[in-house]
């Protein structure tokens, strides 16, 4: 039998989305009221085709945390003239810049071909790029922001910590990266990472030498898992910064309401990123 409550939350998804993109050019233009000023930084990694996404995500960090000293959307070259205005026009803080600032500059080669190349190896070129002085948010472009992320603020006063990471709901890894059954544990979900400093990324370049074969999807997140780990980095509350898969198949989102910080919306659940937008 069909599981119509799954499709048709597929298809609400889908057309609440084609409307929320047709109507960019209007939602840009009304402005977001934060609650506070934050002495942050926020990076997001991001494309065209994520365009509706990252606008609502931006939207919903100004209402729900705060206007952060800046949020820096970096683009893998393929937004279009209008979309980067698009973006730019959502809050003064906003900017659009190009992939490849900052990274370190004694990268072995190979590892610096894996993050300036692969797609999904320029987000953790990106990660290794991020500034040192003061907080810094990296984000996706998928993770969305609730009225329960007041409590944000806490965590940027908890500078006694390296970095703060998601936990995932299950170990989405290259398995070919760890060496220790004990390196699975605690899995790192890539998509909001706080630094306090900068990361010591040894081991996650030693482990990429190391590695046969072509780097996979999972490869720049397990890499990243092993740095935040040898960092002492520790997790969000995995209560309220949320990423779950166990509602993929049923209609209602199980974890958006007023509790909720914020919820990655990792592809099998991208559809419920749409479900409550009205």
């Amino acid at each position: 039998m069909p599981n119509f409550g799954y499709h048709f939350a597929r298809l609400k998804g889908d057309r609440l989305r084609k409307i929320y993109r047709a109507f960019l050019p209007v939602i840009v233009r009304r402005p977001v009221r934060a609650p506070r000023s934050l002495d942050l930084r926020v990076f997001a990694y991001s494309n065209e085709e994520m365009l509706p996404e990252q606008i609502r995500s931006i939207r919903s960090f100004l209402r729900h945390v705060g206007r952060p000293e800046s949020f820096t959307v970096v683009t893998d070259g393929s937004h279009s003239e209008r979309s980067v205005s698009l973006l730019e026009h959502i809050d003064p803080c906003v900017e659009v810049r190009p992939f490849g600032q900052g990274l370190p500059a004694d990268l072995p080669a190979q590892v610096r071909h894996y993050v300036t190349t692969y797609p999904m190896g320029r987000q953790l070129g990106l990660l290794m790029s991020l500034p040192v002085n003061g907080p810094v948010l990296y984000l996706d472009s998928d993770v969305l922001f609730f009225a329960g992320a007041g409590d944000f603020e806490r965590y940027l006063a908890a500078q006694d910590a390296t970095a703060f990471y998601l936990e995932d709901c299950q170990l989405s890894a290259d398995p070919r990266v760890f060496r220790e059954p004990s390196e699975h544990l605690n899995p790192v979900n890539c998509g909001a990472l706080l630094f306090f400093k900068k990361l010591d990324w040894s081991i996650a370049i030693r482990r990429f030498l190391e590695l046969e074969g072509e780097p996979n999807f999972f490869t720049n997140q397990t890499l990243a898992h092993l740095a935040l780990h040898a960092n002492g980095a520790r997790s969000f509350d995995p209560a309220k910064y949320v990423v779950q898969l166990d509602d993929q198949f049923v209609y209602p989102d199980r974890y958006a309401g007023p509790g909720l910080a914020l919820r990655h919306y990792v592809n099998p659940v991208r559809h419920k990123f749409w479900g409550n937008f009205l």
